[in-house]
């Protein structure tokens, strides 16, 4: 029976990828990296900043590194502001409104920056239950997160809950907790996602074979509601 669809933030509720590269190749070729998408997808994409920061700019004071985190995150804010949701999302959050599955938002991003980007994609109360990685240190890959975020959804079974992802970190996380992971591919090819632990890839939440598998799992949630 599925009782929780748990949701990443950056890369799965919207397409945020190529914004935060942009910023991020900005900021850093003051520092003589000029970083490619590789780059980027190996190094940054679904870490928090103090891991980026300290593995790419080891350097930097606690306070550098704080202030340079800052900037990094209001620029992106100023440039996010047209973000749409991913495709399909209106329609599984209907489902799970329907057959009365708890959702939940886990992320690595920042306070300020989950709090403005449900506000642009008007989820903010579609979302109650928002863990990031200050509520869970050290925050993805580790699968604390996760395993927070099945605890105050009232202590679900990792067994009846999945997950969407875009990153290998976030995947390490989710599965780590025991969760059946869905890899959209907004960030990383499908082989990439499927490598660290994703169980299936979709591009986006129109996904024939995702609807294949939700349609099972609903199916199962009515039998049991009988």
């Amino acid at each position: 029976m599925l009782e929780a669809i748990l949701f990443d933030l950056d890369g799965t509720l919207a397409d945020t990828d190529s914004i935060h590269f942009a910023v991020w190749q900005d900021i850093l070729i003051r520092f003589n990296l000029d970083i490619d998408r590789a780059f980027y997808q190996q190094r940054i994409s679904g870490r928090t900043n103090s891991k980026i920061i300290k593995d790419i700019i080891p350097q930097l004071t606690l306070e550098e590194a704080w202030k340079l985190a800052t900037e990094k995150e209001e620029t992106y804010r100023r440039v996010a502001n047209s973000l749409k949701p991913t495709p399909g999302l209106d329609k599984l959050l209907r489902l799970t409104d329907d057959v009365v599955i708890k959702r939940a938002v886990v992320t690595n991003a920042p306070v300020d920056n989950a709090v403005y980007m449900l506000k642009v994609l008007h989820l903010t109360d579609t979302f109650p239950t928002v863990i990031m990685a200050k509520d869970a240190p050290p925050g993805k890959p580790d699968p604390a997160p996760y395993q927070l975020a099945l605890s105050r959804l009232g202590m679900i079974e990792p067994a009846k809950a999945i997950a969407f992802e875009d990153s290998a970190a976030g995947i390490h996380s989710a599965v780590g907790a025991g969760i059946y992971t869905i890899g959209i591919t907004s960030s990383h090819p499908s082989a990439d996602l499927i490598s660290a632990g994703a169980n299936m890839t979709i591009k986006d939440f129109n996904s024939p074979k995702l609807w294949q598998l939700l349609n099972y799992l609903v199916t199962d949630n009515k039998a049991q509601r009988l």
